[in-house]
């Protein structure tokens, strides 16, 4: 039998308006290309990428990037059961992408309760343009309880530093560690500050919705499907011993 490649394996979702840089932060992270135009994406695109942890441990990020468009709520939201991970995107230069975070927030608490989330303020190489102030931002963030992370894929800042982010605090949540999810952010510079403050740790949210994961001997997470619960089985027997003989 082949031995797995990684040890986890995470979901991670990409949520925020049309046209705010979701999938050109994926694209640039897992391809290393960045396009200055791409096509909105239809529902849902899906990404995948290794990432080593300090310790060496493997982790596979299952990235899934959604449509900002309204008419896509339905199917969109269908893909934010089962997410351990969350990245909440605005535009520097897009006032209405910014106000629309906290309704984002809510959708995603309203289907996947808390988990890891970080919110990207993306384009920052475009700051003379900026139509929302630092202060801002980071009030938003301090107030909804998320890091804080600066991004520009076109310059190439950060772009990693947001999925190396969550991806650890996942790990830690796997492992039954303490997990700092407090207000702390990450400026063009690398950067940050602190607010002080912290939440205890708490186990990935797997819905009757998504998959269902086990951990082996060897500490890889398998995904398995949901098991049928014993009244369907029982229900399958009857009918099978009612057949037409």
């Amino acid at each position: 039998m082949v031995e797995p490649i990684f040890d986890y394996q995470f979901r991670l979702i990409l949520i925020g308006d049309s046209t705010v840089g979701k999938s050109s932060l994926l694209k640039f992270f897992t391809d290393g290309k960045f396009a200055e135009l791409s096509d909105p994406t239809v529902g849902v695109d899906f990404f995948a990428r290794l990432m080593e942890m300090k310790d060496g441990t493997q982790i596979k990020l299952q990235l899934w990037d959604t449509a900002g468009q309204e008419e896509f709520d339905a199917i969109t939201k269908a893909y934010y059961r089962g997410a351990q991970a969350c990245v909440l995107t605005f535009s520097t230069t897009d006032r209405a992408s910014f106000d629309a975070i906290k309704d984002w927030k809510r959708k995603v608490e309203n289907e996947c309760n808390e988990i890891p989330t970080v919110i990207v303020q993306n384009k920052i190489d475009l700051i003379e343009q900026s139509v929302v102030t630092a202060d801002e931002v980071e009030t938003l963030a301090r107030n909804l309880n998320c890091r804080l992370i600066r991004t520009s894929v076109k310059e190439d800042v950060n772009v990693a530093s947001v999925f190396r982010y969550l991806a650890t605090k996942c790990h830690q949540l796997m492992l039954g560690e303490s997990c700092d999810q407090s207000y702390t952010h990450a400026g063009g510079n690398g950067g940050g500050s602190s607010f002080n403050g912290s939440s205890s740790g708490h186990q990935p949210t797997i819905s009757a919705f998504s998959p269902t994961f086990t951990k082996s001997n060897s500490g890889t997470i398998v995904l398995r499907a949901a098991k049928k619960s014993s009244t369907a089985r029982k229900r399958k027997i009857v009918l099978k011993k009612c057949g037409i003989l």
